[in-house]
């Protein structure tokens, strides 16, 4: 074999290296997407749990958004506040004091909701609803099968004597829960408010009263006794504005059903009681002085 031909070939191929390279770097100058040096330093930041709970596609999405003003420092549900104080340093911002938020299952059925049929399918929540509308007689309760807690990459949710419980201390809000229950009853809320309707049946008073044992029957005496005007019956069920929300409790002692939690102890129901007895006592006291005040004057 004639050396010189190995040589020459070495070199043309060592030649249209250097050609290729030279225009694979101009092409690189020429065609480059400037990124903002921001981004990176943004991303690292983020816990890189990708669970879309801020609303964008994973942790590169939200450090994008961050970086071009389209969310906020504190967005990342699962790295809270510490993570939040990280990235307004890289922005040069401030943090900002944003409220925990959990998720919560407005339903507290399980095993006080009757059941229709006994169903011993697939374990899963929405090929159990296929299946004549679920098993629970109640159309709107929880049905108590584990998908969400399949959903939760935290473990913080269990299906807890036939209905889902948020465990609020490993709850990121990563709304995994929310998008994952057929019978949208998980919702996100602020972890400062303790006090929850845990119904979210918009049946009839009666028709719940046959079905769950802890029903809202939408009676409105939690909203007569709600001096913030935090609560209000909506379609039949009760509803709590979190931001008007004084977690007072009082709603939780008018309820005659349990259904607003924190459920009180039955002292806490005769207390209540003799309070509202009072007031009344009171009310009916001053109005009776003053028709007595009304007639004097007229004398």
């Amino acid at each position: 074999m004639d050396i010189s031909n190995v040589i020459s070939a070495v070199a043309v191929l060592f030649v249209m290296g250097v050609v290729f390279a030279l225009l694979l770097g101009i092409a690189a100058k020429i065609f480059a997407v400037e990124v903002d040096e921001r981004i990176p330093l943004v991303r690292e930041c983020l816990p890189g749990a990708n669970c879309g709970g801020c609303g964008f596609p994973g942790c590169d999405g939200l450090a994008t958004a961050i970086v071009e003003g389209n969310a906020p420092v504190n967005g990342c549900p699962v790295g809270g506040a510490a993570c939040a104080e990280k990235i307004a340093a890289v922005m040069g911002v401030d943090a900002g004091a944003g409220d925990k938020l959990v998720a919560h299952v407005h339903c507290n059925g399980g095993c006080n909701a009757a059941d229709k049929a006994k169903y011993e399918g697939l374990q899963d929540c929405q090929a159990a609803l296929r299946v004549a509308g679920g098993p629970k007689a109640c159309q709107f309760a929880c049905v108590g099968l584990g998908t969400c807690e399949r959903a939760c990459p935290f473990d913080a949710i269990h299906v807890v004597n036939g209905v889902a419980t948020v465990d609020s201390e490993k709850c990121t809000a990563c709304k995994k829960c929310v998008a994952a229950c057929p019978q949208h009853i998980i919702d996100i809320v602020p972890d400062k408010c303790k006090v929850h309707v845990n119904c979210s049946s918009k049946a009839k008073g009666p028709e719940v009263m046959k079905v769950c044992t802890v029903g809202c029957i939408g009676c409105g005496l939690c909203e007569k006794t709600c001096k913030f005007d935090a609560i209000h019956v909506v379609n039949g069920v009760a509803v709590i504005d979190y931001d008007k929300c004084k977690n007072c409790k009082m709603c939780a002692k008018a309820c005659p059903r349990g259904t607003i939690e924190p459920v009180p102890t039955a002292e806490e129901k005769e207390k209540f009681k003799a309070m509202q007895k009072a007031q009344a006592e009171k009310a009916k006291a001053a109005a009776a002085e003053k028709a007595a005040a009304a007639k004097a004057e007229e004398k």
